[in-house]
């Protein structure tokens, strides 16, 4: 049987000593104040063993993570329109360029770039009588635990400076591939980005895209058809325009976030969660990266 305890806390103690931990997202005013030398590791285990390391128990703001709990809650809905209103497709640029939606009269690439994500907040708008307060308690029920929320000066921070944002969902109501008010279906979005969970409170929420749609608690939420096609698009789309650079490296399905998080897991095996908000120039944490390629190498655990 593999020791992850001591993997994971050898992958910890040789990455944090790193020189070049990458630059922290500065672009969102609020998340500049994270520091750099935070790194966190944490593993579920699918037998309900846990693993962590460094910084595993501090929440972070999960930013683009929280993309993938809305697509699962979107996709459970009946008469949604979903898939003919975004693509599956990697976009091969980066998560906030504008340039392909234009060209593919407003059907965004893949519900993991913003304009994609822009698409199913507005179909959860639609769906939720109270947005906000009902997709909150969506996360904290597949997490079981009552005690995540929102970081509202996270939400502020990114509602004062969203103008791309703000560019990707008028150009998607121009294109009437959103219902409701930009502003009503932007200040969802912005919520949902500023979701605030620690390494360990994400790596039991995703528990259920591990377990065929069944949370923690075995509680099935999305069934196992859906589990599947949201591991597939984590996997080809998770990382923007370096998601096939994750799969050669790490070969996980997984999802990123400019907060510094990375949530990757092996179906029917585990979850494994870092946080180090130090990005590489691809908006992905540098040191997460490393870790989770480290991980699958030298356990020889992955989907291929």
């Amino acid at each position: 049987m593999l020791d992850f305890n001591t993997i994971i806390n050898n992958i910890h103690n040789n990455l944090k000593h790193n020189v070049v931990k990458g630059v922290v997202a500065s672009y969102i005013p609020e998340l500049s104040k994270q520091d750099v030398n935070s790194f966190g590791i944490f593993m579920q285990h699918m037998d309900g063993r846990t693993f962590q390391a460094g910084d595993a128990e501090v929440p972070f703001s999960i930013q683009s993570i929280s993309k993938v709990l809305s697509l699962s809650k979107a996709i459970a809905f009946e008469d949604n329109n979903l898939w003919t209103r975004v693509d599956v497709e990697p976009s091969g640029n980066p998560f906030n360029h504008l340039s392909l939606l234009e060209l593919e009269n407003g059907i965004p690439r893949n519900p993991l770039i913003n304009a994609g994500a822009i698409v199913v907040a507005d179909i959860l708008c639609s769906q939720f009588k109270n947005p906000k307060e009902d997709f909150l308690q969506y996360v904290r029920d597949i997490a079981n635990d009552q005690t995540i929320t929102y970081n509202y000066k996270v939400a502020e921070s990114e509602r004062l400076t969203g103008f791309n944002n703000f560019a990707a969902a008028n150009l998607l109501k121009s294109f009437d591939n959103l219902n409701n008010d930009v502003d009503v279906v932007l200040d969802f979005y912005f919520h949902q980005c500023a979701l605030e969970m620690t390494c360990a409170q994400i790596a039991k929420t995703f528990y259920v895209f591990a377990n065929s749609g069944k949370c923690i608690n075995n509680i099935p939420h999305i069934t196992v058809s859906q589990a599947k096609r949201i591991n597939a698009i984590m996997l080809t789309c998770g990382f923007y325009d370096e998601s096939g650079e994750f799969a050669f490296e790490v070969g996980l399905p997984g999802k990123s976030g400019v907060g510094g998080g990375i949530v990757a897991l092996l179906p029917n095996h585990f979850v494994l969660t870092t946080w180090a908000p130090g990005l590489n120039a691809k908006g992905n944490s540098l040191l997460g990266m490393q870790a989770l390629e480290q991980f699958t190498t030298q356990t020889n655990l992955s989907v291929f």
